[in-house]
């Protein structure tokens, strides 16, 4: 059977107060047309479709009407929810997705089989999917437990937590004429980050041993972290990255999705596919002269400017580079700037000595600047 695996969508990501809404249109449906050329018998989408808990109707929209297209092209879809999802919202949608093909499932359930799902390709291939949608750390150790216990501890009694309940879920994953595949939601120990994820659910203290995984499993789909990676596991253990670069800090990463062949007697075997819609995203570095000879007009950019700090950089910069939608003095600067910083003796002197003493330390002997400091001291003090 093949699986196109993809995971870390993001609907209604803003960047730097830009709206990447036009980007996530053609990248999903490139992603839609990637599987009407791969023509793949299954389709995980392995959490954090949105960006925010709370997404607006046109990012509801959006994913309803991308997961709907990926059923039309004759694939089973399975989703999960992420981090990023309210996954209660999500479960809320399951009548309209199981109407549409589409297997949903927002948060963990009690009943276990709710997340055990079974399917069949046109050519007879027999596949089991267990679905484990973002389970937080509090979720899955009660208050009372972690306010008893260390952070070492914590973070095993986790792990412990998600490999008993991977064990119950994959406990008939022993069938010889069945593809077993798993798809969660969560960090594994040996991953490495794809450089902008929010480090509040990427720390270890959500990150598990990919010993939880079965050995009989043929495939495990991840999403959570937004590189595409093999993780080390007793099974192949693969992250399909996010198809958008959604921050700076993944402007190094590849957007993809994978492509999976694997049979119940044969290995899987992954392929990257690129996903080329979304505008790149780029950090350049330069004085006003440097940066005035950029030419990128494709890419949303984060411009560290190497020029004295001074009323007005910013604005000198944007008119240069229309699509900065960051910019920054170069931290270089102010490093060196403040490498031997002077501690100003605070008894018995002005605010606006003092005030000074703070520009100078930081390289910026900018006189509008303490103009301005000067009149909303008088005001205060009027």
């Amino acid at each position: 059977m093949k699986i196109l695996h993809t995971s870390d969508w993001h609907v209604g990501k803003v960047l730097k107060g830009q709206s990447r809404v036009r980007e996530h249109v053609d990248v999903l449906a490139q992603v839609v047309e990637i599987a009407r050329a791969e023509r793949p018998d299954l389709v995980i989408v392995a959490g954090d479709l949105y960006d925010t808990a709370a997404p607006t109707p046109d990012a509801t929209k959006l994913v309803t009407r991308a997961l709907s297209a990926l059923r039309g092209t004759g694939a089973q879809v399975v989703a999960i929810g992420g981090n990023h999802d309210n996954g209660a919202a999500l479960d809320a949608l399951r009548p309209w997705a199981d109407a549409a093909g589409v297997a949903l499932r927002g948060s963990v359930r009690d009943t276990a089989a709710d997340h055990i799902i079974d399917g069949e390709t046109a050519g007879g291939e027999r596949w089991r999917v267990v679905a484990l949608p973002f389970l937080s750390q509090r979720y899955a150790v009660r208050a009372v437990e972690m306010y008893d216990l260390t952070a070492a501890e914590a973070v095993q009694t986790y792990a412990d937590h998600l490999g008993r309940l991977m064990g119950r879920l994959a406990e008939d994953f022993d069938a010889p004429d069945r593809v077993h595949l798993i798809t969660a939601h969560l960090t594994v120990v040996g991953a490495r980050t794809g450089g902008g994820e929010r480090e509040a659910h990427t720390v270890m203290g959500y990150a598990v041993p990919a010993t939880i995984f079965p050995t009989s499993t043929h495939y495990v789909a991840l999403g959570h972290l937004h590189r595409a990676q093999q993780v080390p596991g007793p099974c192949p253990v693969h992250y399909s990255g996010s198809p958008l670069a959604v921050d700076f800090g993944e402007e190094e990463n590849v957007p993809s999705v994978s492509i999976v062949e694997v049979t119940a007697q044969t290995a899987a075997r992954v392929r990257h596919v690129p996903v080329t819609a979304g505008t790149p995203l780029r950090t350049v570095r330069g004085t006003l002269e440097e940066l005035g000879r950029i030419d990128d007009p494709d890419a949303w950019l984060r411009v560290y400017v190497r020029e004295t700090p001074r009323a007005g950089l910013r604005e000198e910069v944007q008119e240069l580079l229309p699509r900065a939608l960051e910019v920054r003095v170069d931290p270089e600067m102010l490093a060196a700037a403040t490498t031997a910083p002077r501690t100003a003796q605070r008894a018995g002197r002005s605010p606006r000595d003092l005030f000074g003493d703070y520009l100078d330390s930081r390289g910026h002997a900018d006189d509008d600047v303490r103009n301005l400091f000067n009149q909303l001291l008088e005001e205060v003090d009027g």
